[in-house]
């Protein structure tokens, strides 16, 4: 994968770079903490300048959070609420459920964006509930763009300094992914269970 990346950056120069973080977007498994520090590397050798690098990064990323964001505008808070409480029993989800976590999107989205565009395994996935909730476009780009350019400038930067031993980044960041994502899982499954207490206890 890390030859990969590194050819199409020598293949396409700065476009690469936009590409390879818009599909970084949509298909997590080609992670930012390879594509970023193998950018920074680049830079360091100086076939790249890391100035553009990292404009051209930030971009990419938040041109990459844009499929997901109109896909859960085009969902949408009521037709999730209309079909939670027609379809959702077997998933111990409610309408009300929905409505609250949108609550909650509409109180601390901004936040959750800015940040969650700093976490490995969910900066992707955040486009949807902000689509759901119908955050304003304007907002949520600039949030993305303030988010992901921190993101990036961390990553070159480490890529930059470490040089030829740029992979060590990934390498440390990756197991981070993989725990952050366990714990997702095992959260919903937790609160899966204990709705499914709930209605037991309740019927």
């Amino acid at each position: 994968m890390a030859e990969w990346v590194q050819n199409v950056m020598e293949t396409f120069g700065y476009a690469g770079i936009l590409l390879l973080m818009i599909v970084e977007n949509l298909f997590p498994p080609i992670p930012s903490e390879l594509i970023l520090p193998s950018a920074g590397f680049a830079a360091s050798r100086g076939s790249l300048n890391v100035v553009i690098v990292l404009v051209v990064a930030t971009l990419g990323s938040v041109i990459g959070t844009l499929p997901l964001y109109y896909i859960g505008r085009a969902f949408g808070e009521e037709k999730l609420v209309a079909w939670a409480d027609k379809h959702g029993k077997w998933l111990t989800l409610r309408g009300k459920d929905i409505r609250q976590a949108d609550d909650w999107f509409d109180r601390h989205g901004t936040k959750a964006v800015l940040f969650g565009r700093m976490i490995p395994g969910i900066r992707s996935l955040l486009s949807l509930p902000a689509g759901m909730s119908e955050m304003p476009l304007p907002k949520f780009l600039t949030y993305s763009a303030i988010g992901s350019g921190i993101w990036a400038a961390l990553l070159i930067g480490a890529g930059y300094l470490l040089g030829e031993h740029y992979d060590r980044v990934e390498q440390y960041i990756s197991p981070i992914s993989r725990v952050i994502l366990v714990l997702l899982v095992v959260g919903v499954v937790v609160w899966f269970v204990r709705r499914r207490r709930e209605q037991a206890a309740g019927a």
